[in-house]
């Protein structure tokens, strides 16, 4: 199987998700930056991770999901927010609809601890984020527990 995991990281999360990915795959795989714009072409999968920016996936990604043509998918993304809430599933079903092309083998949404010049700038804001309030929570994660989640959801798309 030759496997793509491709991403786009801001603050390492989704960084050390990929890493974690491409780590755990067996068989042919290469993993790239999306600035990079690897092809997607040729691929039996494509992992591409991402982090959300204002409740969407950031601007890199979404011009690179947009951009991909075919083929199986897995999507992962890093964010603030709780993994359950409607700010990540919307993200989310806006990701695949991005990527409306591509066969969506599945999906992933992982808290990730968010840079804390940042949070401060977030709080200010008037209204604040829907995330704000757990972006406490989101502290030191994606952490262990976060990985083996992810492993056993790629475990289910790869043979």
């Amino acid at each position: 199987m030759k496997t793509l995991v491709v991403y786009s990281s801001k603050s390492g999360n989704t960084k050390k998700l990929a890493e974690a990915v491409y780590a755990h795959l067996p068989g042919e795989k290469v993993i790239q930056t999306m600035e990079e714009s690897p092809e997607g072409r040729g691929y039996d999968l494509v992992v591409a991770g991402f982090w959300l920016q204002a409740g969407k996936v950031d601007p890199l990604a979404g011009k690179y999901l947009e951009n991909l043509r075919g083929g199986k998918l897995f999507l992962m993304a890093t964010h603030g927010a709780s993994v359950h809430s409607e700010h990540a599933r919307n993200a989310m079903a806006g990701a695949v609809k991005l990527a409306s092309s591509c066969h969506i083998l599945g999906t992933f949404n992982c808290q990730g601890e968010v840079n804390a010049d940042f949070l401060v700038k977030a709080q200010a804001k008037e209204p604040p984020p829907p995330w704000i309030t757990d972006a406490p929570s989101a502290a030191g994660h994606p952490d262990d527990a976060d990985i083996a989640k992810l492993l056993k959801e790629i475990d289910k798309v790869t043979p």
